[in-house]
């Protein structure tokens, strides 16, 4: 299984969308610096995960988020997906 996800730091107050085989690791990644974007925090935690069967699905779907460029659609999403 692959993810795509959204996480989200208080402190930086944005957003970053990704995909990967395995979150666990991947947020550990993400806030222990190892990432050059999501370095500058490490508070990130989820907002949302979205499961595929392979990695094209996965990436394909960050970059229709990552296109839209929309905070707001980003937002919508989290909300959406919780309900």
């Amino acid at each position: 299984m692959f993810v795509t996800y959204i996480i989200y730091s208080q402190r930086l107050d944005r957003f970053y969308i990704g995909h990967t085989e395995d979150i666990a690791i991947r947020i550990s990644q993400h806030n222990e610096g190892i990432s050059a974007y999501t370095a500058k925090a490490n508070d990130w935690v989820i907002k949302l995960t979205i499961q595929y069967q392979t990695r094209q699905e996965a990436k394909r779907r960050e970059m229709e988020i990552k296109k839209k460029k929309s905070r707001k659609y980003i937002e919508w999403l989290i909300f959406e997906n919780k309900c």
